[in-house]
């Protein structure tokens, strides 16, 4: 069994996002917006739309933000105005999706000209997943985190960098958020900072990705 659920997991406001965000943002879009906490941050915007599967935390977002829409963003995109956002945001939400890649094509039609896609993704490759996989041969599915049952897809930087140019964007910031080993005196924590330390300098920096819990991006369409 998994960890217990993270009783914030619909309303983080994600700060480390707000470095990937363009200068423009009047009209955004958040797909996935939770209870639109990181929405209703976003103070310098005129009009923040959400989309969200959650029937409770939708809700809640729709007393945060100015148009919320319970479902599916294939569900809600026959309303979606085209051309029209300045930033769509996509916080941890295509992993969850089961056609991402039609996601990306279907999303730039409703972003306006010079607008930009900001997202973040789990990175499969962080130390503790890899050296689980790697060296203790196991893969167990959490209620939270980077292997969250509900996730449908995995990405690594390199796969998250060709997936967006093969949907036709460009990026323009990309990096690792999130990021860090953890230390403490005890057992298994030390065997994981040991075992990614170790990978890092034998590698001679090679595999410093595994530092990254997520991967932050802005990218505009190609």
């Amino acid at each position: 069994m998994g960890g217990p659920i993270d009783p914030d997991y619909h309303d983080h406001v994600r700060p480390e996002m707000r470095a990937f965000l363009p200068a423009r943002l009047r009209r955004v879009l958040e797909v996935g917006c939770s209870r639109g906490r990181f929405g209703a941050s976003l103070t310098e915007a005129e009009e923040v739309w959400g989309i969200e599967p959650d029937a409770a935390a939708a809700h809640i977002a729709a007393t945060r933000l100015h148009k919320v829409f319970k479902g599916t963003f294939d569900a809600a995109r026959p309303e979606l105005p085209r051309g029209y956002f300045d930033l769509v945001v996509c916080n941890d939400v295509i992993e969850h999706m089961p056609d991402h890649d039609s996601f990306l094509r279907d999303i730039k039609d409703h972003i306006a000209p010079g607008g930009a896609l900001v997202g973040s993704i789990p990175n499969v490759r962080h130390y503790r997943n890899l050296i689980n996989v790697a060296l203790l041969r196991d893969w167990e599915y959490e209620a939270f985190g980077i292997l969250d049952r509900t996730h449908l897809r995995f990405f690594t930087e390199k796969s998250l960098r060709r997936t967006l140019e093969q949907a036709g964007f460009h990026i323009e910031r990309f990096g690792g958020i999130n990021s860090g080993i953890a230390f403490r005196w005890s057992a298994w924590p030390l065997f994981y900072w040991l075992a990614a330390h170790a990978l890092i300098v034998l590698s001679l920096g090679a595999q410093r990705d595994i530092r990254h819990l997520q991967f932050g991006f802005r990218a505009v369409s190609a």
